[in-house]
């Protein structure tokens, strides 16, 4: 009976379910976007390209450890073990291949050498720019394996073999003569051969003749392979005694799973790891397997913002759909109805429009899902090897989020009119209650507690990816206790601008009434719009919060009164050198970043030559001395904000495992305030590059009595280090600007789609208030009011929300930018954009007012004699 009374409901009440359908519609397929990241960064595949002949792959650890022993009062103990990857190669003895040569069933072990060799059109541009570009020994082909197609194996130091793929997009053929990048000087090559994958032939080798494989493999998707020599790969490499992997080709018939038992028990007490099948994927794409980690905190921390932002615009949705159902509700309360049956009918009306909702939302977002994969890959935020993984576990989730969140948000929102008696019931559905109940006063001033502690907690924390989550829960928080004490704010906000509003002539009267009676109604539109403010504020000048500060600190730290840069992967070593003795150039300092490890801790890390270096950077040494730092090989500088976590300063011992995982002891020699505009590390060159996939400096700092133009003259005299650029100084602020313009763009998409929702939800809400006011229309034009007027009225009620809005939402941003600033910066100097701060409330009036006009018009439509005979 309830059930069937529910379905008769939303059929004759369509307008007024079709906000709340809107709004769990979208809240189901951002769900369902953001649990596929989430289920992509766990499960999804990476599949092997380089190692497609290789059933078995054998690598280093690429991780660095950390195991702890927890004793228990009991005298039991608790082992926790975690594993946190590193951002760079690690590489294994080459000694490694004679263990597992020696493993019954393994027909051969080819050693794999993995590293930079960048082709260059014209000594300048990359030839293949559009995907990563690696080199490799040529008897490491058979992995694949690879076949010339055209040529002959390279025979010299000279030559190099080319895949197709690249062949064909730069219109190279054999006889040609290709300029690499690689570790060292770009030096051109010969073009020996051309290579192609060709169908594995179950151990065989392959790659050794001419022709063979023609035509019958599938070129390399995600990467460009170069093969060299084994001397010259090797020389390439910088490695000596070190392989990247071996590929384990084993005997024909031979067991994979005993085979891998027998290799794994063979490398027992080394580090080195053994993959097979979709496991041999992450060993050779480690962007890949690192980007995981990166969808994982992305999806959940969406995912996870995302679901708060429903939540309260979901609540209230159905807050204002069942105030305009007041009267109906006192009616069946009047005539017998008891408060479990309401809230049975208004639970059953949220689960069927609840289930219709997210069923379309769940599908909804499949396809949202996959454009938010891609464009996260064309940001470089995620390689294309990582496949997406479309799984029904995130739309399941959607649906049952969505049936749960709908449910409660009904059973809530109805909470007050199930408990009311009849009598109140019904003036209530006339006057609106006069105050919000105790308890919810009692909760939103608890929430508003919430968020300024949140706030607090947000000015001690120092590291962005500990504050960004804090960030945007203290805006959900705060919107929230605004939510609750919406009614509340606005009547003092009708108390002070009653004198204003009421100047505006006979809709500036009705609307400051309007404003006094129906305050729970009116807080329903705040609420979304505040919300909408306040989160696109604080993601908008988030990062240029941020930004602004580092680029400072980096342009201020920058004494050298030049910057050399490169076109290419970077810039050699012998490059700096030549500009280092070139007359007239007092210091030269090589710079090259990546990524640590201290404990399991990430920091950015940059290594610097240190002869001359004072005369071409300053940090801000705070403690310590930086003539300390030059003088010892062992020794290190780092940020403020690094020593505070690490609890370290000059003298002290800093242990960090280096960009792939190798371990080292540095001490302090000093500690810097521009941590942000130089990193949170600071250490010699040459320990840094030597286990660096890139050891090519990314800028060359000059201190120099030679005018810039004079020095840019000397450089463009190197012809054997081609496409090296002359800079000024201030360039070092755009650099800086530059790596951090990929994160903020990705920042930008993520959020970006939870406030598309937030903005769909306030226009919806707009609608839904205003399109059920058509009785209250009609029964003004009968006291004389003109269709203008009414309008009129609409306009300055928007008008009014806006503003309330505007300054709830301007003040939370505000409150939690500062915040922000103040431990990330050490200022309370939010970097707020005023076009961009008018864009966001142009954009949220613009919306208001349409949302308001349309359906304001469309009510207007019926006669207001009509509206009068028609029944409530």
């Amino acid at each position: 009976m309830m059930l069937r009374y529910a379905l008769q409901t939303i059929r004759d009440r369509k307008g007024g379910f079709l906000g709340a359908l809107l709004a769990l519609m979208c809240a189901a397929a951002l769900i369902t976007a953001c649990g596929t990241l989430l289920e992509t960064g766990l499960r999804g595949r990476i599949t092997t390209e380089r190692y497609a002949a290789a059933p078995l792959v054998v690598s280093a650890d690429q991780n660095v450890h950390r195991t702890t022993v927890k004793h228990k009062g009991n005298g039991k103990t608790k082992t926790k073990h975690k594993a946190k990857p590193v951002a760079e190669r690690a590489w294994l003895p080459a000694a490694t291949a004679d263990r597992v040569r020696a493993v019954e069933g393994v027909h051969r072990v080819v050693p794999e050498l993995t590293f930079l060799a960048e082709p260059l059109d014209d000594g300048t541009k990359a030839a293949s720019a559009d995907r990563p570009s690696y080199g490799h020994s040529w008897t490491s082909a058979p992995l694949t394996p690879f076949a010339l197609v055209v040529g002959r194996a390279p025979s010299s130091a000279d030559d190099v073999v080319i895949d197709r793929g690249l062949a064909e997009r730069a219109g190279l053929t054999a006889g040609d003569r290709l300029t690499v990048q690689s570790t060292g000087t770009p030096r051109p090559y010969r073009i020996s051969g051309i290579a192609a994958p060709a169908p594995s032939d179950g151990g065989a080798d392959a790659g050794t003749d001419a022709g063979a494989g023609t035509g019958a493999g599938t070129d390399l998707t995600h990467q460009t392979s170069l093969f060299f020599t084994d001397a010259e790969a090797q020389r390439l490499a910088a490695r000596p005694g070190r392989v990247a992997a071996l590929g384990v080709i084993p005997v024909t018939g031979t067991d994979l799973g005993r085979l891998e038992q027998r290799v794994e028990e063979a490398l027992s007490g080394t580090t080195a790891q053994v993959s097979t099948g979709e496991d041999r994927g992450p060993v050779e794409f480690l962007n890949a397997a690192g980007a995981r980690i990166k969808l994982i905190s992305m999806g959940g921390a969406m995912g996870g913002t995302a679901l708060l932002v429903a939540v309260l615009v979901v609540v209230g949705t159905f807050a204002l759909s069942i105030q305009q159902r007041h009267r109906e509700l006192a009616l069946l309360r009047a005539i017998a109805a008891t408060p479990r049956q309401v809230r049975r009918l208004l639970g059953r009306e949220a689960l069927l429009v609840g289930a219709a909702a997210g069923v379309m939302g769940a599908l909804a977002g499949l396809p949202l899902a996959a454009w938010l994969h891609g464009r996260f890959i064309g940001l470089g935020a995620v390689p294309a090897s990582l496949e997406r993984t479309p799984g029904v576990f995130p739309a399941l989730a959607a649906v049952a989020v969505t049936l749960v969140g709908s449910w409660a948000a009904a059973r809530i929102s109805g909470r007050r009119i199930s408990r009311i008696r009849p009598a109140e019931a019904m003036a209530e559905s006339e006057t609106g209650p006069d105050r919000p109940a105790w308890g919810r006063i009692a909760t939103g001033l608890a929430l508003l507690v919430g968020g300024l502690v949140l706030v607090a907690v947000l000015g001690i924390l120092r590291t962005e990816a500990a504050s960004t989550p804090v960030t945007f829960l203290a805006v959900v928080v705060l919107a929230t206790a605004v939510s609750l004490l919406g009614p509340l704010l606005v009547r003092s906000a009708a108390a002070l601008l009653s004198g204003p509003l009421r100047s505006a002539g006979p809709g500036g009267a009705l609307a400051t009434a309007n404003l006094r009676g129906h305050a729970a109604r009116i807080a329903a539109v705040v609420t979304p719009l505040t919300l909408l403010i306040g989160m696109t504020c604080t993601v908008l000048f988030l990062q240029p919060t941020l930004d602004s500060a580092a680029r400072t600190q980096a342009r201020e730290g920058t004494r050298a009164a030049a910057v050399v840069v490169g076109q290419g992967p970077g810039i050699p070593s012998a490059a700096a050198e030549r500009i280092r003795t070139t007359p007239g150039v007092v210091a030269a300092t090589e710079v090259v970043r990546t990524t640590v490890r201290v404990g399991l801790d990430k920091y950015t890390v940059q290594g610097v030559t240190p002869a001359g270096l004072s005369s071409t950077w300053d940090p801000d040494v705070t403690r310590g001395s930086l003539a300390e730092f030059t003088a010892g090989a062992d020794s290190a500088a780092i940020s403020e904000l690094a020593a505070d976590r690490l609890g370290l300063g000059p003298g002290d011992v800093l242990r960090l495992h280096l960009g792939d995982g190798t371990p080292a002891t540095f001490t302090v020699a000093a500690v810097y305030a521009r941590g942000l505009g130089f990193g949170d590390l600071t250490l010699p060159h040459d320990p840094v590059a030597r286990h660096m996939d890139n050891p090519l400096a990314t800028t060359v700092l000059v201190a120099s009595d030679l005018a810039r133009d004079e020095l840019a003259a000397e450089v463009a005299r190197f012809t054997e280090f081609p496409g090296l650029a002359v800079l000024a100084p201030t360039a070092v602020d755009r650099l800086q600007a530059d790596r951090q313009q990929a994160n903020a763009e990705v920042n930008y998409l993520a959020m970006g789609l939870v406030l598309a929702f937030t903005a769909i939800a306030v226009v919806n809400t707009l609608a839904m208030s205003v399109s059920e006011r058509v009785r209250e229309f009609g029964m003004l034009r009968l006291a004389g009011a003109t269709r203008r007027q009414v309008l009129g009225m609409l306009r300055i009620e928007a008008l009014a929300v806006l503003l309330l809005a505007a300054v709830l939402g301007t003040g939370i941003a505000l409150a939690v930018l500062t915040a922000f600033s103040v431990g990330m910066t050490g200022g309370a100097a939010p970097a707020v954009l005023p076009l961009g701060y008018a864009a966001v409330v142009g954009a949220a009036a613009l919306m208001a007012l349409v949302a308001t006009a349309l359906p304001g018009r469309m009510a207007l439509r019926t006669r207001p004699v009509e509206v009068a005979a028609s029944r409530r």
